[in-house]
């Protein structure tokens, strides 16, 4: 099975960027779908964005579209989120889920492997 280990996460000014990454292990990256969640403080995990196997369709969360990137580099079996233009409201703990699922399942319960986390927090 993959293993995931996610880094990038810090704090960060409003309007600013981060990039987090995801590497994998033990299992090519293209093997699965993969998908950026988010957790804040007292919420429930909810989808940020979601990439197909190989790479070739990608989906987003309503309120980070067209402010964050999904891409996976399958050279370095690396998934990547690219994040411009941060908010407050962006403050979490970022986590990056594989699925064999069909698709892009945007449910966190479709996703039974998952890394340990990075925390973003975006400072007002």
């Amino acid at each position: 099975q993959v293993q995931l280990l996610e880094s990038g996460g810090g704090l960060v000014q409003a309007g600013g960027s981060l990039r987090l990454s995801c590497a994998a292990s033990g299992r090519t990256l293209s093997s699965y779908v993969m998908g950026w969640f988010r957790q804040a403080p007292g919420k429930e995990r909810e989808f940020v964005a979601v990439i197909s196997r190989g790479g070739y369709y990608t989906r987003y969360a309503s309120f980070v579209k067209d402010r964050f990137t999904i891409s996976s580099d399958n050279a370095k079996n690396t998934l990547y989120l690219q994040m411009n233009s941060l908010k407050p409201e962006d403050t979490a703990d970022y986590y990056c889920g594989a699925s064999q699922r069909v698709g892009a399942p945007e449910r966190s319960s479709e996703y039974p492997y998952w890394g340990q986390g990075t925390q973003v927090t975006v400072s007002s």
